[in-house]
This record gives C-alpha cells, structure tokens and sequence, in this order.
C-alpha cells in the first residue's frame, strides 16, 4: 500500500477513502506537483510526455526484466513459462536488438499519432482534448469514466482483433500474422507488445485506448490512470509466464498465451468476455476462470474449517488429560 501510494495518482485516488496523515499529506504534494506543471507546461507536452513515462515504466523496463530474465536462467524462466521452453526468447542477440529496435520505433510511431490526433482534436474543439487543469477529478468520476472506457477498449479491441487482424485476407491481417506470430506453439514474452507491425500495433493497442478517451474525453489524470491500468495489463498478460497471480490477470494471461500459441484461433478480447459471449473461446474461458477460483476457495475454506476443527480436537484432548490429572491428584489428596 505505501509503494501503491508513493506514486502520485494512487495516492489521489487512495488518500480520501485511507482517512490516514499519511494519504493527506501524499494528496496534497500530488496536488502541489500537479499544479506547478500544469502551470508551467503546455497540455500537449503534459499529455505526450506522460503517456511515453507510462510506457517507459510500466511496458518498457518490466520487459526488458523480464527478458534479462528468460535469457540467462533460461532453466529457471522454463519452469514457468506457459507452454515451457517453447515460450523461450531466442538468444541471439542480434535479433532481440533487431525487435528491441522495432518496439521503440513501434512507440515513437504511436506517440507522434497521438500527437497528431490530438493536436487537430484542439484545433476543432479550439480547447484540450483532455481537461488539464488544476482542478482535480472526484474519485467516483475516475471510477465512472475508467469503466466506460474499459468498456468501450474492449468491444474495440474484440472486433478490430477478430474481423481485420484474424480476417482471412488482406494485407494488415497478413502483415500481423507474418510480424505477430512468427512464433509457434509457444506463448509471448512483454517485449513482443510492440514488435507488431507498425500498422496491426496502431489498430490493435493504441487506437482502442485513446478513441474511448477522445470521445469521453475526461480529465488528464483518468487518461493516465486508464493508461497505466492497460499498460500493465498488456506487459503482465504478454510476459508468457504461468505465476501470474489473480484470477483476472492469470485467466488473461493464460488465454493470452493460448491466442499466440494457436496463431489467433480465437481468444480475441483482451478480458475473454466477447469471447465467451461470441463462442471464440480457445482453452478455458473466463466463466472456466471464475469457477476455478471458487473452487479454490472452498478448498481452502474446508482446509481451515478441517484444521480447526483438528485444533480443537487437540486442545479439547489436552483439556482432558489436564482434568484427569487433576482427578487424580484430589484423589491422592484425599487419601
């Protein structure tokens, strides 16, 4: 929770609903920072320059651990990779550099879009696309907004995915196909999130994030919650590895790693709920995921309920010898 609150935004969004000095003291220097940049700092740069940090921290750095990772303790990385050492990166150097290279240049592509879409969005609506002022956004406007637009990304994402990604012809399904998965049998690692071709990237992970946010256009600081939410979602749900916790972020991971090993036979949503709803489901769907998960917990409920009952089984023995053994002593006693 500290480290949850040390970066600004969650301290925003935590802070009120903590009650503690520590969470007001954390809002008020959030709000403090924020007010000096926005002061000081056009909103496009605020915008451009925030979303690339985001990338940078939450996509970049964790990718490039997790790569660091896979390559020297390969024999480590296997035990937990879906799919095992088939889900391996390549250790050759040359190549990793070679789409080391293509995601940074997939990221600048992206960005200098974004750049654009919303340059000639503040060039019509003659304001920000996004609201960036110093007044904050309420907490249930955040939650409000970051559902709709996790919504809408979703519908976005399944349909873009399934009809012009996976279609059965035409030249950006087949440029994703040759660029995407290259790979066979075998589960991604976080680099590949921007290692897609240019043009399959921009429909598949830039668009059904910021079209939602261009229409509902709420405060800067939604979008980057949005985007840091979705980002870590994306490098968790890439990462191939099978110890990725929770019953979200494992069942998305793990049907994720089934969409690339299949070669996108279905698992077209980024939440499997499309999927489910739409028969694409490959492996388990996420209905499989939420009936696992309480089956989980009954079994750990009946294992505490066993165990104590166990305890109490012991302690109720220890009682009894405790009292026969002070029978015996009055009857000593007595004699």
């Amino acid at each position: 929770m500290d480290l949850l609150l040390s970066v600004p935004i969650f301290s925003y969004f935590a802070g009120p609903m903590l009650g503690s000095w520590s969470g007001s003291l954390n809002l008020l220097f959030f709000y403090m920072t924020w007010t000096t940049l926005v002061l000081s700092h056009p909103p496009l740069r605020i915008e451009l320059v925030g979303t690339v940090a985001v990338r940078i921290v939450f996509w970049l750095i964790p990718s490039l651990f997790f790569l660091l990772f896979d390559t020297l303790v390969p024999s480590l990385a296997e035990s937990i990779k879906i799919y095992g050492s088939a889900s391996l990166p390549r250790r050759d150097a040359r190549f990793l550099l070679q789409q080391l290279f293509l995601a940074l240049l997939n990221l600048a592509i992206s960005t200098t879009i974004q750049a654009g879409i919303s340059i000639g969005a503040g060039t019509l609506l003659h304001r920000p696309l996004f609201k960036t002022s110093t007044t904050l956004p309420l907490p249930w406007q955040i939650v409000k907004q970051i559902l709709m637009l996790y919504t809408a990304r979703e519908v976005l994402s399944y349909y873009v995915h399934r009809y012009v990604l996976h279609a059965r012809s035409g030249r950006v399904a087949e440029l994703h196909r040759n660029f995407a998965h290259a790979r066979k049998n075998a589960a991604p690692y976080s680099l590949m999130l921007y290692t897609d071709h240019p043009l399959p990237l921009l429909l598949n992970r830039t668009l059904p994030v910021y079209l939602p946010a261009m229409v509902i256009q709420p405060h800067l600081l939604t979008y980057f919650l949005f985007t840091i939410l979705t980002t870590l979602e994306e490098t968790l749900s890439m990462s191939g590895y099978s110890i990725v916790p929770g019953i979200i972020m494992g069942g998305i991971a793990r049907r994720n790693a089934t969409h690339y090993a299949s070669r996108g036979r279905g698992n077209f949503g980024a939440w499997g709920l499309l999927d489910w709803v739409n028969g694409t489901s490959v492996g388990k769907d996420v209905v499989d995921d939420i009936h696992d998960e309480a089956e989980k917990h009954q079994v750990k409920e009946r294992s505490q309920r066993a165990a104590s009952n166990t305890g109490n089984m012991v302690q109720e023995g220890i009682d009894g010898l405790k009292r026969a053994r002070r029978s015996r002593k009055k009857n000593s006693d007595a004699w």
